[in-house]
């Protein structure tokens, strides 16, 4: 709104007599008076020109002292454009009024109209009558009137605002905000609104009687934002205000409180300030209440509760910088419970997996030729049957690497690491690491592609209760061979295509691994394409894969030249002796691996696959599957993802299968039919290793209806996921988001 005062000035300033007038044409009036005209130029024409006046004509009328221009006015003043029917500049009163069609343009392209407006020439104040304007960010305002007032207050009076689309007018707008009165304060840059009645194609839903917002053109301001407000069998009808407090341009706090008819009121915060060097946030809630279930039913003692989720990061110098994270709640379902966001968030240099929380303190370092970081780790566990103390602390995790380049006789890596590991209850280790790396590429003259390399390892434990008894473990271990690929290329008019056989040869030393050194970093490796064709297929520090071993495979890709491809690339690895260290869910289990491949299609917008297999080694059957299928084919669109893990391939016998769907129909330009589904097909092991029935753990039905500047969703969602005393639940949501005025909460019914 703010954009008409300065735009009104722009008449007051173009017919001021402290201006350079261009007359294009002048009429018979002006001709009749030329001496006066030359009079009024005159002293004009000696000053420097500020503004540019056009018309059809320009004269003077002496007998009223005034200036006026008629037909196709425009002027001109830094920047900004007037454009009226007619304007006239008083000499006596200093007050200029412009009529007739009249348009002000902004030197950002901001538009603003009116159907007569008057201002004086010191810029102090003015008005306009059928005022509209259309604000940077794609708002609409139309008002009866426009009033500036000296003190810097903009008064609209019946005024309406939108930010939807309306070419004439006859259109509805999807919304419309309606108020009998709206000020803008200039020097507070806030916008507030007097009777204000939120209309929706046309019906009015919702009354205020005071209600305010920031001008959209300035930067963020303090105050209320949208609630949350509804029901649900846990909570019982609930409310949530948020208040958004800018402390300074470099922080803010957002302060939530949220009443519940069925337990205590609860109070959330989101903290964030950004340094020099760096940044740092916090989201924490608190309340006083005792635990409940899915029905709203309290039991337990009545104590203090609450959350942290806090993260940072801060650069020392260049190249270097340090951080944290941490996850703190009073209690394993605390979060579920008040449906609090943002357990599962990466935070910090590590990821945590879910529910478990993860702290840490860490410094990282690098360059071109060198990498270094050290971390401080604890977990906690949010999980039904798991205990903190036999959960590690890492005190501390560290890992440097130098790369030296010597051209022609390839690249050498040196390494280190360590581990330091302790458990209230179970295995202490302490572990040293240290390493090199070194290989080289050559490509013969039949265009055969040869990479040799060598690696070796030291590692030296120490270890802490362990049953053996034995506390110090060391062991060294090496490999040295080399890869061989033949690339294979075909160009051709429509597609290209690529083959290359790769195999991997290698010797290593034998039993790498005793079965007195614990494993921690490799609990949940598989071997798959990715590392096929690596000398040492295991990964972490606490495994290594020894003895003769050798890869072969191949990939494959098909480039089209209308930008679609098909990729794949698999194979299988051999070993000439069983290591009983890895599990069958390692896939190195044995001396032949499974088959494994990925393959990937990209068919334009209408068709992605990613698809990820393990075939058994001897029968060819599907072992393990991970297929992503992303469709956006006329008006359906969909997310999908299948995954299915044969139970002979998992440490605990169960198969695990599972599907999740996310999809849209567009009906109409506007309408949009709703479904996402996340179903656990073959059922889960529970915390004393039964298998429970399959469900799904999402199931989502709803309608949306979206345009320029606003969308709707109205949908039924089912969740049947159990965690202790948190059990099945429906709902029936509904949402809304106004373009430049946010969303309005969403509403649950279970």
């Amino acid at each position: 709104m703010r954009k008409w005062t300065c735009l009104l000035l722009l008449a007051a300033s173009a017919a001021h007599m402290e201006l350079a007038i261009a007359q294009n044409i002048v009429d018979e009036s002006a001709e009749e008076a030329p001496a006066e005209a030359e009079a009024a130029a005159e002293p004009i024409a000696a000053k420097v020109p500020t503004v540019v006046l056009d018309a059809d004509n320009i004269f003077v009328n002496e007998a009223e002292n005034t200036v006026i221009a008629e037909g196709n006015v425009e002027a001109k003043y830094e920047g900004r454009i007037l454009l009226a029917d007619r304007l006239i500049y008083n000499r006596e009163t200093n007050k200029v009024r412009a009529t007739g069609n009249i348009s002000i343009i902004d030197e950002d392209g901001t538009e603003s109209f009116a159907d007569e407006i008057e201002t004086d020439a010191n810029l102090a104040d003015g008005y306009a009558i059928g005022y509209s304007t259309r604000i940077q960010n794609g708002g609409l305002a139309v008002a009866e009137s426009a009033v500036r007032t000296l003190e810097g207050y903009n008064a609209l009076d019946k005024i309406v605002y939108t930010s939807c689309e309306v070419c004439d007018e006859n259109d509805r707008p999807t919304w419309a905000l309606r108020a009998r009165r709206a000020v803008l304060d200039q020097d507070a840059q806030m916008m507030s609104y007097r009777d204000a009645v939120l209309e929706v194609a046309g019906v009015p839903v919702f009354y205020l009687p005071f209600f305010a917002h920031p001008d959209p053109s300035s930067d963020r301001r303090s105050g209320f934002l949208p609630p949350d407000f509804g029901t649900s069998s846990k909570l019982g009808v609930f409310y949530e205000q948020p208040y958004y407090w800018a402390i300074s341009p470099y922080q803010d706090l957002t302060i939530s409180p949220k009443v519940m008819a069925n337990v205590n009121p609860l109070v959330e915060m989101q903290y964030r300030k950004r340094f020099w060097s760096g940044s740092l946030s916090a989201n924490f809630s608190f309340t006083q209440e005792q635990e409940f279930d899915s029905d709203g039913e309290k039991f337990g003692d009545d104590e203090f509760r609450g959350h942290l989720f806090a993260e940072g990061g801060f650069a020392i110098r260049p190249g270097w910088r340090w951080g944290f994270a941490v996850e703190q709640v009073s209690d394993d379902l605390y979060t579920r419970r008040y449906d609090i966001e943002g357990e599962n968030d990466q935070r910090g240099l590590y990821a945590g997996q879910p529910r478990y929380l993860l702290n840490q303190l860490y410094t990282q370092a690098q360059s071109t030729d060198w990498y270094v970081e050290s971390a401080l780790l604890t977990f906690e566990t949010n999980r039904e049957g798991d205990s903190d103390a036999r959960l590690p602390r890492a005190l501390p995790l560290m890992f440097g690497e130098k790369l030296y380049d010597f051209g022609d006789f390839g690249t050498l890596a040196l390494s280190g690491s360590t581990a330091i590991l302790e458990r209230e209850i179970g295995v202490d280790s302490y572990r040293a690491s240290t390493g090199a790396d070194w290989s080289t590429s050559r490509v013969l003259s039949n265009g055969l592609l040869v990479t040799p390399f060598a690696e070796g390892r030291y590692d030296y434990y120490q270890l802490d209760n362990i049953p053996s008894g034995e506390n110090k473990v060391s062991r060294g271990a090496a490999s040295l061979g080399t890869r061989l690929s033949y690339p294979l290329y075909r160009p051709g008019k429509s597609v290209d295509i690529l083959i290359e056989p790769e195999a991997m040869v290698a010797y290593g030393t034998a039993g790498a691994n005793d079965p007195d050194i614990p494993i921690e970093d490799s609990l949940f490796y598989e071997l798959d394409e990715t590392s096929l064709f690596e000398a040492n297929a295991a990964s972490g520090f606490d495994t290594y894969e020894g003895g003769s071993k050798a890869s072969l495979g191949a990939s494959i890709s098909a480039r089209w030249k209308n930008g679609m491809s098909i990729s794949a690339l698999g194979g299988r690895r051999w070993r000439d002796t069983t290591d009983p260290v890895f599990d069958v869910g390692s896939n190195l289990d044995g001396t032949v691996s499974d088959w494994v491949a990925g393959i990937s299609a990209d068919l334009g917008k209408a068709l992605k696959i990613e698809t990820r297999v393990r075939l058994d080694d001897d029968s060819l059957a599907l072992n393990r599957i991970d297929a992503r299928i992303r469709t956006n084919l006329w008006r359906f669109r969909s997310n999908t993802r299948y995954y299915s893990i044969n139970g002979n391939v998992t440490d605990s016998g169960f198969s695990d299968e599972g599907i999740e769907v996310s999809a849209d129909f567009k009906v109409t330009d506007n309408y949009y039919l709703l479904y996402s589904l996340n179903r656990d097909i073959s059922g889960r092991a529970n915390a004393s290793g039964r298998l429970t029935d399959p469900a799904d753990i999402r199931q989502t039905v709803g309608v949306a209806y979206e345009d320029d500047c606003s969308r709707f969703e109205v949908f039924f969602e089912r969740s049947e996921a159990r965690d202790r005393d948190l059990g099945p639940e429906d709902s029936i949501k509904f949402r809304f988001a106004l373009k430049t005025l946010g969303g309005f909460g969403s509403q649950d019914v279970d």
